[in-house]
């Protein structure tokens, strides 16, 4: 084998190994809806979630995925939430990845009073574990 071909295939087999060790951390971003199941603990004190689920001082949360803003029957939203839902805001993972972090900074005049999930994994997690409870 020349010394040219020798480095082609060398080339080539980093170039492989490299976007292989690039795509490790994109599939360690993505949420694990056990880890999920987890931080959810945060949020069982206001929200329920599962076959059972029942409204608290929060609605229940499944089928949040893809649901309309402030649409749970019998559940007393802000006038924010019902304005927002109003206006077309859909729960879709991005918006809720983004309400996640900073609730009152999202929403303002929301009743949820909850500082956020500052980390993005946490909330890319619970958003995992929702969609769990999610059609």
């Amino acid at each position: 084998m020349k010394r040219r071909d020798a480095w082609v295939l060398f080339s080539a087999a980093t170039a492989t190994a490299a976007a292989l060790v690039m795509a490790v951390p994109a599939a360690a971003q993505e949420g694990n809806a056990e880890d999920g199941a987890e931080v959810f603990k945060k949020c069982r004190a206001c929200h329920d979630v599962g076959p059972e689920a029942k409204n608290k001082v929060g609605p229940t949360l499944n089928n949040i995925v893809g649901r309309k803003a402030g649409t749970i029957e019998g559940f007393s939203y802000s006038e924010a939430n019902k304005s927002a839902g109003s206006k077309g805001l859909v729960w879709t993972e991005d918006v809720l990845s983004k309400y996640l972090e900073n609730p009152l900074a999202f929403m303002p005049g929301t009743k949820m009073a909850f500082a956020g999930l500052k980390d993005p994994q946490d909330r890319k997690d619970v958003i995992a574990f929702l969609k769990k409870h999610s059609q």
